[in-house]
């Protein structure tokens, strides 16, 4: 799945227009990042979405981008891409099985980096999740990803690492809404580093990734709970 990088601008020198790649904007955090971003001037928004899926944008074959990620996203992009953003994510139970979940949460994920990177892209924002890389399939499969996106060389990869997210989804998840109501009680008692393990809005998470869009500045940045909020509320 390599792919060579073909660059449409000297490194961080950003056009007038950015181009900007979002996957996942039928999700919780990616449609208020679309909202988001859909009011920006300066940026020109793409959003790769599944056939048949009742959300506007691009359709595209996640598998076809996973076997070849440059040419499935070069027709789509025809004028390169600066930033992309993935807020793609899945659970074992959703998904149906371990392997379902990598698939969508690992493999998808990278193939969107790769194609990016190859068309061009400085900045990389990528929606994981607090714990990346520790115990558990899923947390092992999120620091897999985020592994594997900064090996591919952009300039700048912003790591968005929330705790337990408030707010509605489509679809709701078994004992989610339950979840949530548990940790915003408990949410007096998360101080110090246990704050990153708490509940933030999907609003606020969402406000971060506008924000962050287009920032100049090379590295890797990692974002828990106070960071995403004190890029939403300095």
């Amino acid at each position: 799945m390599g792919a060579s990088v073909s660059h449409f601008r000297p490194s961080g020198v950003w056009p007038m227009t950015t181009q900007v790649l979002l996957a996942g904007s039928t999700g919780l955090v990616g449609h208020l990042v679309d909202a988001g971003l859909t009011g920006r001037s300066d940026i020109a928004l793409t959003r790769l979405v599944r056939p048949g899926s009742s959300g506007a944008g691009q359709p595209i074959d996640f598998e076809n981008l996973y076997s070849a990620p440059e040419a499935t996203l070069r027709p789509v992009m025809p004028n390169g891409v600066d930033v992309a953003i993935s807020c793609l994510g899945t659970t074992i139970r959703a998904a149906g099985s371990q392997a379902a979940m990598y698939r969508v949460d690992h493999d998808y994920v990278l193939a969107l980096a790769q194609g990016a990177r190859a068309l061009g892209a400085c900045q990389f924002i990528l929606v994981s999740s607090v714990g990346a890389g520790g115990p558990g399939f899923y947390l092992r499969t999120k620091g897999a990803t985020e592994r594997d996106i900064i090996a591919l060389g952009f300039t700048r990869v912003d790591l968005i690492r929330p705790g337990m997210l408030l707010g509605d989804r489509a679809r709701a998840r078994p004992l989610e809404r339950f979840g949530q109501r548990l940790a915003a009680g408990l949410a007096p008692l998360m101080v110090g580093k246990l704050s990153q393990y708490g509940v933030i809005s999907a609003e606020t998470v969402a406000g971060a990734i506008v924000r962050l869009t287009g920032q100049e500045g090379d590295g890797c940045r990692t974002y828990f709970n106070p960071q995403i909020t004190r890029i939403v509320h300095p």
